[in-house]
């Protein structure tokens, strides 16, 4: 080949490159845009999950056609090429895995959007009530749920601890706050709180209520978590669950 034959070949290898990382900046952004329109009232929630879904699944395709790209512009010794090619597939896989991962949760969490540590007599939703009237999930306990959540969340029970009411109540109300919650109400005399929370991305709101009981021994916490929209939270209740025992556990362990 020509000097000038491969140097027209470079150019078509750069720009090639160079696309890939333009097409893989989009789908980002198209992902972004998914959550942030969700929230603005541009577009419906299906057209806002349809995006992200696409959004992913362009990204992994962009993705795998940037490492080919990689691979062959360093086989030919374009080494600048190369790396634009890396860059472009680092960019899809920031949009790529994400996705990715969410989906898998998707698919294989239990579609449940309401989270309870006591799945006999969970906390009833008082407070949070007038901001949930327009919510499409109701607050009333759904009993199909107890076994299925015991089956994808076996470890989610009751948190028991060797100190009094008022100390757990306390304890309970500073974990809530450390976690950004929205505090909807703080009853010292029912040892109740209660809370919202706002996901990053789509911002949907999830209530929060705690329940603080006397026991033999100490005290006993409950803690359910209750999405106001879809009908699967892909794992987020369960996670914020867990998040608060942790956090609880740790601010009651003597120093």
């Amino acid at each position: 080949m020509s000097k000038l034959g491969r140097l027209h070949s470079n150019v078509k290898w750069s720009k090639a490159a160079l696309a890939s990382i333009a097409l893989s900046l989009l789908t980002g952004a198209v992902a972004l845009l998914s959550g942030a329109g969700y929230r603005l009232g541009w577009w419906g929630l299906g057209i806002g999950i349809k995006a992200i879904s696409w959004s992913g699944m362009t990204s992994a395709a962009l993705l795998a056609l940037a490492l080919i790209g990689a691979i062959m512009a360093h086989k030919k010794r374009l080494r600048l090429v190369a790396v634009k090619f890396v860059a472009g597939a680092v960019i899809a896989a920031l949009t790529a895995v994400p996705v990715a991962y969410f989906g898998y949760k998707a698919n294989t969490l239990p579609r449940i959007h309401d989270v309870s540590t006591d799945l006999v007599n969970p906390p009833q939703f008082v407070a949070v009530l007038p901001l949930r009237k327009d919510a499409k999930n109701p607050t009333q306990y759904d009993t199909k749920v107890a076994p299925l959540q015991r089956e994808g969340y076996p470890d989610i029970g009751p948190i028991s601890l060797e100190k009094s009411t008022l100390e757990v109540f306390a304890l309970a109300q500073h974990v809530a706050q450390s976690l950004d919650w929205d505090m909807v109400a703080v009853e010292s005399n029912t040892l109740r709180i209660e809370a919202s929370a706002t996901t990053f991305l789509f911002g949907f709101k999830d209530d929060i209520v705690i329940r603080v009981t006397p026991t033999s021994k100490g005290s006993t916490v409950d803690i359910r978590s209750l999405s106001r929209v879809g009908n699967s939270d892909i794992g987020a209740n369960a996670g914020r669950i867990r998040e608060f025992r942790r956090r609880l556990l740790d601010a009651s362990a003597p120093n």
